[in-house]
């Protein structure tokens, strides 16, 4: 592995700062949270200014901003994003780290589509398959989006449709629907329990993009053999990991 090279490293260092704060930085402030030499943080900063990585304020003299070259930089890496693959190397992550099914999924009208999935390490394991569409009112993840809408929004998408059942266990009637997407939206985590599948009970946590919108969830799917409290919980921690890894990758700010 080759050897860091300081002055691009404190380059980046400064770079990053403006993610904090009102996004505006004077060079004693930059001198003060790195601890750099005041010269060093004057070339530095002239340097990215004249790269147009950082801009001058006008109305604010002595004070820097970041300027148009990181925007075309983040809008490129926005380009080449793909939800799907990135989401099939966060759940491979989260699955090496449980040993049980993650599915990545997204909201259509009132259904879910698996748009990733990597399958548990065990003989007694949850059967699917990317592509499947399942309603969202019987899954954890299709809760997870649901809550996520604006009020009108869930109206109009549930309100169309009858709320079928898959399960004895499944929600069918609007009122506990809505009930349950209330207690999502405090919990910030979805649960479902035989709801889609009479031997399987899943946890979901929202995925966000760079704009803080939730474009997808991201769940764990349990056997009822391997269920328990103790799970869920462990579990519910873990997807909230995968979950923030996932919107980070997005490019979104926790």
């Amino acid at each position: 592995m080759g050897r860091l090279v300081p002055a691009v490293t404190r380059a980046f260092d400064i770079l990053e700062l403006f993610l904090e704060g009102d996004g505006t930085l004077s060079a004693p402030e930059v001198t003060r949270k790195l601890q750099l030499p005041r010269t060093t943080v004057h070339e530095l900063l002239t340097t990215l200014t004249a790269r147009s990585y950082l801009v001058s304020i006008p109305e604010q003299p002595g004070r820097y901003r970041l300027g148009v070259r990181t925007y075309q930089l983040g809008s490129r890496y926005a380009e080449q994003l793909d939800l799907a693959a990135e989401g099939q190397r966060v759940a491979r992550e989260v699955t090496e780290t449980c040993g049980e099914t993650v599915h990545v999924a997204i909201l259509e009208d009132a259904d879910v589509i698996y748009i990733a999935k990597v399958d548990s390490t065990h003989a007694v394991r949850m059967v699917s398959a990317a592509g499947r569409r399942l309603p969202a009112h019987c899954t954890a993840v299709g809760k997870m989006l649901l809550a996520s809408l604006p009020a009108a929004e869930l109206d109009a998408r549930i309100a169309s449709r009858e709320l079928a059942a898959m399960t004895p266990n499944s929600l069918t009637d609007p009122a506990e629907l809505r009930a349950a997407l209330t207690a999502v939206r405090e919990r910030g985590v979805a649960s479902e329990h035989r709801e889609s599948n009479p031997d399987v009970s899943c946890v979901a946590a929202p995925v966000r993009d760079s704009a803080g919108r939730v474009v997808a969830a991201i769940s764990v799917s349990v056997p009822m053999i391997r269920w328990s409290e103790e799970r869920e919980t462990e579990l519910s921690g873990l997807v909230v990991k995968g979950a923030g890894e996932l919107s980070a990758r997005l490019g979104h700010r926790g």
